[in-house]
């Protein structure tokens, strides 16, 4: 017998960007509750202290994790035994990179939503000095709150802000909430660099790494679309016969993180292509399973493929 789903609730950001304050607020109201006992899971302690007597509804259970090693499936399991919990609530520690926590995640639970929260006082000064961190963070919320929001009032602020959570991700909304409560939104455009109803989508250069980012998250926007782009060639077994990787190094936030990123590609003449060669690509876009992705994703149809100069500027950023 399948072991019943339990729904993560995730709260992201670092030491005084207001995490457990949002998090009291969220179990202080009546609407929160699920009916459902509920742990909550405290990663990292800060000023502010919870007052569980103020929630809404009882049935929670406060577990203090100490100590990283503390965040693997087993220990986690076992709280949640304890603590008869249906749901979870975890306060992150923020200087965790997220894949620790997913890693430690047991199987049956699941992450239902994610929010970040930041300080409008502080954002910047963290984005410069921890920006992997931050980005890290980004990458896997849904929602960006920023706190003391009357600190980035300014439209240079706000697009800085703006521009570092595009970095990580074309996803996360972003709310300024200021001191009196109320909330702004963020309505930044987000214009892609080049023209999606093309005949042709031409990709340039430095643009490959919007593109990469925005047909990830959005593989059915181009689902029958023709690109067109200069690449590097990455042969792998994991693509399978008659298929290579076309794409580029990226960088997120410092050499250490370089990656290699692209779409697998069917070609008739995938043995003829050198490792590491510059290929200028077109090629007809599919949305479909892949063992690559484990699910569905964009997958290209070689149409063109001819020798490229290599690019001056090999590597790629995200924004």
């Amino acid at each position: 017998m399948a072991e019943k789903e339990i729904p993560v609730y995730l709260f992201l950001g670092f030491l005084e960007s207001g995490k457990t304050s949002f998090i009291q607020e969220t179990m202080n109201d009546p609407a929160f509750d699920s009916g459902d006992k509920t742990l909550l899971l405290v990663c990292e302690e800060g000023e502010v202290e919870y007052e569980p007597d103020k929630f809404a509804f009882g049935g929670t259970t406060v577990e203090v994790l100490e100590d990283k090693a503390e965040l693997n499936p087993e220990h986690l399991a076992a709280l949640e035994r304890a603590s008869g919990a249906g749901r979870v609530i975890v306060e992150y520690n923020g200087m965790w990179p997220v894949q620790d926590l997913a890693e430690a995640l047991p199987g049956n639970w699941v992450v239902y939503q994610a929010i970040c929260t930041a300080d409008g006082t502080t954002f910047r000064t963290y984005f410069d000095n921890m920006r992997q961190l931050m980005l890290d963070k980004f990458a896997a919320a849904e929602l960006l709150v920023v706190n003391r929001a009357e600190a980035v009032s300014a439209s240079p602020d706000r697009e800085f802000i703006h521009k570092a959570v595009r970095q990580a991700t074309r996803r996360c909304d972003i709310a300024y909430e200021s001191a009196d409560g109320s909330v702004e939104y963020d309505e930044l455009p987000d214009e892609l660099p080049f023209d999606i109803n093309a005949d042709v989508i031409d990709i340039a250069d430095e643009d490959f790494g919007i593109w990469y980012m925005d047909a990830s998250e959005d593989p059915e926007k181009y689902a029958g679309k023709t690109v067109r782009f200069t690449a590097q060639v990455c042969q792998t077994p994991r693509v399978g016969q008659g298929q290579f990787v076309p794409g580029r190094f990226a960088m997120t936030c410092c050499v250490q993180d370089i990656q290699f990123v692209g779409f697998p590609c069917k070609y008739d003449g995938v043995k003829t292509l050198a490792q590491r060669s510059w290929i200028k690509l077109t090629a007809r876009v599919r949305v479909q399973f892949h063992p690559l992705f484990g699910g569905k994703g964009l997958v290209l149809t070689a149409l063109e493929l001819e020798a490229a100069q290599p690019l001056k500027n090999d590597v790629v950023t995200f924004s």
